[in-house]
C-alpha cells in the first residue's frame, strides 16, 4: 500500500470540504441583506411638488448614524411614552391604543400612554385659524412647552398625539408631525388623516397614516434622518398623497440603523408585524412582511 498516496488524497478530500463548508459561510445572507431584495428603490428624479424634489437633503448612511449622537434606550430609560392632548371620541380613542399596540412591535419597546391633556393646555399666543378656517396649534409649542417638561425619568422618548392640527411656523400651511432629535420628545396631529373627520369607513386609512407618521416621528428621534434610499416609512412627505405613497415597512438600511440600537430579534418583529398587519386587514403591509418573511425563512 502506498501511504504516501492515501495522504495526499486525504489533503485533497479535507481541502474541498475546506473550501465547500467556507463557500457556503461567505454566501450566507445577513437578514438585511436578505431583505433589501425587497426594497422598492426611489426614481433618480423625484417628482414635482414631493419632499425629495423640494429638499436638498443628505445621504445618511449607515456609518454617518453610528457616528450620529443619539438617543438610545437604557437599563432604567428604555419605555415609549404617548401623550393624548385633546377631546378624542371613540373611534379616536381605539386608533391611540391600537397605534400602542403597533409600536410595541415595530420598536420591540415597552409602551405607556399617560393620562389625556386636554386643549385648554394650549394658550391662544400658540393658536391660529387656518386658510380652511379651522385651528391649529404652534407644533413647536408642543414640544418645548408640554412634552420636554413632563417626559418621565424611564422615558427614552414622548411623543404627543392631538386631534387639533399643527403647523411648524407661520410660513408653512400644515405639519403631520414634528420631533427633537435631543430630547426624544415628538408630537403627531390626528387632524389631517382623516380631514378632521374619523368614521368606521375610513378607519383603516387614517389609521395607516397615524402609524406610518408616529413611527416616522418617533425613527427620527432615535436619529435616523430621511430616508434617500428606498420607499420606506422614513421617507419625508409634503401631503397626505405622499405619505400614502409611502410604506409602513423601514426599508434595510433603516431597519439595520434602528436594530444597531435596539438590538431586538429581527425574525421576531417581522412575525408580530405580520400577525399584526393580518388581524388589522392592512393588506399591503402583510403582504410585505410575507415577502420579507419568505426571504429569510
Amino acid at each position: 500500500m502506498n501511504q504516501g498516496k492515501y495522504n495526499v488524497t486525504s489533503l485533497f478530500f479535507y481541502a474541498a470540504l475546506f473550501i465547500f463548508l467556507f463557500s457556503c459561510q461567505k454566501q450566507k445572507k445577513s437578514y438585511f441583506e436578505s431583505t433589501a431584495l425587497n426594497d422598492i428603490k426611489l426614481p433618480a428624479s423625484p417628482k414635482p411638488g414631493s419632499w425629495r424634489y423640494n429638499h436638498d437633503e443628505h445621504f445618511q448612511t449607515f456609518e454617518d448614524f453610528q457616528k450620529l449622537k443619539k438617543i438610545k434606550p437604557e437599563p432604567g430609560k428604555n419605555t415609549i411614552y404617548l401623550q393624548p392632548i385633546g377631546t378624542f371620541d371613540e373611534l379616536q380613542k381605539r386608533e391611540i391604543a391600537l397605534t400602542k399596540e403597533y409600536l410595541k412591535i415595530y420598536f420591540q419597546l415597552e409602551i405607556k400612554i399617560l393620562p389625556v391633556l386636554p386643549n385648554t393646555i394650549f394658550p391662544e399666543k400658540v393658536k391660529r385659524i387656518s386658510k380652511e378656517g379651522h385651528e391649529q396649534v404652534l407644533a413647536g409649542y408642543v414640544l418645548d412647552s408640554i412634552l420636554i417638561k413632563r417626559k418621565p425619568k424611564d422615558a427614552v422618548v414622548l411623543m404627543g398625539i392631538t386631534e387639533k392640527d399643527l403647523f411648524p411656523k407661520p410660513e408653512w400651511n400644515y405639519v403631520f408631525g414634528l420631533a427633537s432629535y435631543e430630547e426624544g420628545v415628538g408630537v403627531t396631529s390626528m387632524y389631517r388623516f382623516a380631514n378632521g373627520h374619523l368614521t368606521d369607513s375610513n378607519f383603516n386609512e387614517t389609521f395607516l397614516r397615524l402609524i406610518k407618521i408616529s413611527s416616522h416621528e418617533i425613527g427620527h428621534m432615535f436619529g435616523i434622518s430621511h430616508c434617500l434610499n428606498a420607499n420606506c416609512v422614513m421617507n419625508g412627505t409634503n401631503s397626505l398623497t405622499e405619505t400614502d405613497h409611502h410604506l409602513a415597512r423601514a426599508c434595510s438600511l433603516c431597519q439595520r440603523k434602528l436594530n444597531s440600537s435596539i438590538h431586538y430579534d429581527n425574525k421576531k418583529r417581522l412575525l408580530e408585524l405580520k400577525k399584526f398587519f393580518e388581524k388589522q386587514h392592512l393588506n399591503t403591509e402583510l403582504t410585505l412582511a410575507n415577502q420579507d418573511l419568505n426571504l429569510v425563512q
